[in-house]
């Protein structure tokens, strides 16, 4: 298994202050930067873009970049967000016409693959896709709004994702989105998980660091 990641979700942070913000959380232990890309037609809201993306590469953010585009048609933004550093580009299956076509285009922009299941949405699939992906994000949330509960099955289903990419034989990150606080990571780590997203939990805190690390306490006691 992957060595955990903990990827703030920078929907969650104050906009006003982004740079600060994304600065603050990665010298407080984070090791990814999570995008929320909603188009407010896949989901019901409206976020960012791929000018965010550039504007913090330009402000020297380092660290991996892992878009999730909750947008469709989903081909068309790839190539922008590639241009714009990121490490990471997920999408929904249900969002595009072509899912192969679709991770090619990824891949050949230069980033890393990744498939997102809905609470709903089964794992099939993964049947003809797991090979040719960097990642695997599960959502145990609906998608579209931050602040919501984790959805209680979504652990049922990390293990089923586990347990498939562990037969793969490939390294493949299991991610999961939604809900995630210090007090039930650890059943997700459990779970499976090995990058785990949290927003609200991390940026509503009064301390990032004390809170990253209190989430890592809580992975490691999964082990």
């Amino acid at each position: 298994m992957e060595p955990a990641w903990i990827a703030p979700s920078i929907l969650s942070a104050d906009f006003a202050r982004l740079g600060a913000e994304v600065d603050a959380v990665l010298e407080a232990g984070a090791d990814v930067v999570h995008f929320d890309v909603m188009d407010n037609h896949y989901v019901p809201n409206l976020t960012i873009g791929p000018m965010v993306c550039e504007a913090l590469r330009k402000h020297g953010v380092k660290a991996p970049i892992d878009v999730h585009l909750m947008v469709s048609p989903v081909d068309r933004i790839v190539p922008d967000f590639a241009a714009a550093g990121a490490t990471y580009i997920s999408f929904h299956p249900e969002a595009t016409a072509h899912i192969d076509r679709t991770i090619a285009l990824i891949r050949e922009h230069g980033c890393r693959p990744g498939l997102v299941f809905n609470p709903a949405t089964p794992l099939d699939y993964l049947d003809y896709t797991l090979e040719y992906l960097d990642l695997v994000l599960i959502m145990s949330v609906n998608p579209g709004f931050g602040g919501q509960q984790f959805i209680p099955t979504t652990l049922r289903k990390l293990s089923e994702a586990r347990r498939r990419i562990e037969a793969s034989g490939r390294s493949v990150r299991l991610e999961v989105d939604g809900g995630i606080k210090a007090s039930n990571i650890r059943a997700v780590a459990q779970a499976g998980a090995d990058t785990f997203v949290a927003g609200s939990a991390i940026f509503g805190s009064a301390d990032y660091g004390r809170t990253i690390r209190e989430m890592r306490q809580q992975i490691s006691s999964a082990a």
